[in-house]
């Protein structure tokens, strides 16, 4: 089982790495690490198995932040109690966004950046992501609000961002008065 200690801190080089393309079919140690990866982030939203397993809540996760260079990220949205949606991009790409800009009130938050974060994130309020399934197929989803932000959040990792480089340091909140907060 993947726990929180498992997942890579910022500090780690490996973070900053442009992770690559995945090439089909999946090996049997990526189908493996997708399904490890899909139970961290249901189990880390469900807060009985998040108390008992000492588990950070998290909704994305990059095959990166577990130190696999591979382009590819599993996004655990909770509908309703207990009720999921997941998805599993692999070689991602953001094909289109929306012009409005939005943010993240309380933060943006990321299971590799283990302190607090002041200042705001600019995402797209809605993206349209052309990526590859377990299978090989090429897929479409369409975005929007906190999916969106999350997806846009995994694909930095994928290409060596943090959420945290996107905040200036001189005016942590430059720009919140043009985008939406969510």
């Amino acid at each position: 089982m993947l726990r929180t200690k498992d997942i890579i801190d910022e500090k780690d080089k490996r973070l900053r790495v442009k992770s690559k393309e995945v090439i089909f079919p999946l090996t049997k140690e990526d189908k493996k690490l997708i399904e490890t990866m899909k139970e961290y982030l249901q189990n880390s939203q469900i807060d009985e198995l998040a108390e008992k397993y000492d588990l950070r809540p998290g909704m994305g996760l990059s095959a990166i932040q577990l130190g696999i260079a591979k382009r590819y990220f599993v996004v655990v949205n909770e509908l309703d109690d207990n009720e999921f949606e997941t998805y599993v991009l692999i070689n991602p790409k953001m094909i289109s966004n929306s012009v409005e800009q939005i943010y993240v009130a309380d933060g943006e938050g990321c299971l590799s950046v283990n302190r607090p974060v002041e200042g705001i994130i600019p995402r797209y309020a809605r993206v349209t992501m052309e990526a590859y399934d377990t299978e090989g197929r090429k897929i479409h989803v369409r975005a929007r609000e906190e999916l969106a932000i999350c997806f846009q959040h995994e694909l930095d990792h994928l290409n060596g961002i943090l959420f945290t480089d996107h905040i200036d340091p001189k005016n942590p909140f430059k720009g919140q008065d043009s985008m939406r907060a969510i």
